[in-house]
């Protein structure tokens, strides 16, 4: 595994794999059913949850690299915070492709991944100082926002996200978010991507 900036055990596809979430049409639905788990590729993107602006403006910058990921045979998973009602608030509004977005009602990937959660990382994170680099790309997020997408247990806006790349069950990427906005850059991502043989 490469990239980390933090320790996440290398066996954790198998403790991931049996964890319940949901499409955003509300099915439930095994995390080790979202992509192949003998060779392929997939990212898997944890938002902090669907009234997050600063993961609407995630969403956005993945529905743009969405071709390029699908070109190279790469499964995008975006996983978000919330209800399904809430997901689907996002593929409507921002638009948001459905098919790759799911729901994650009780943070149960959150918790096995160990991302970051607590009202410091949340508001008081100098990482989180990067989303003012963005504001371009953030008021383009905004275009059709709306906070009713926030889940209803609001302790959970205090989640953090986190982005992963996995070869079957083989973790290569993982980086979890420093604070609120702090995303890990798609070129990185492409790359761990790119380096991947494909079997």
């Amino acid at each position: 595994m490469r990239a980390s900036t933090s320790p996440v055990s290398p066996n954790i596809s198998e403790i991931l794999g049996d964890a319940t979430i949901f499409t955003a049409t509300g099915d439930p639905v095994m995390f080790k059913d979202l992509w192949d788990q003998t060779e392929g590729i997939a990212v898997v993107a944890l938002l902090r949850h669907f009234g997050c602006i600063c993961c609407w403006e995630l969403a956005s910058t993945l529905k743009e690299w969405r071709p390029k990921f699908d070109a190279a045979g790469v499964k995008l998973v975006a996983v978000g915070v919330g209800t399904p009602d809430k997901a689907r608030m996002l593929a409507e509004r921002l638009p948001f492709p459905v098919d790759c977005l799911y729901a994650d009602p009780e943070r149960k990937a959150y918790d096995i991944l160990g991302l970051y959660y607590g009202f410091g990382r949340t508001f008081f994170n100098p990482a989180s100082a990067k989303v003012f680099s963005r504001f371009e790309s953030l008021r383009k997020a905004a275009k059709n926002y709306t906070i009713r997408a926030t889940p209803d247990d609001r302790s959970s806006i205090l989640q953090q996200g986190g982005m992963f790349v996995f070869k079957g069950k083989e973790l290569l990427y993982a980086r979890k978010d420093e604070g609120t906005g702090d995303h890990a850059p798609l070129d990185d991502i492409f790359d761990v991507c790119c380096k991947v043989p494909v079997a």
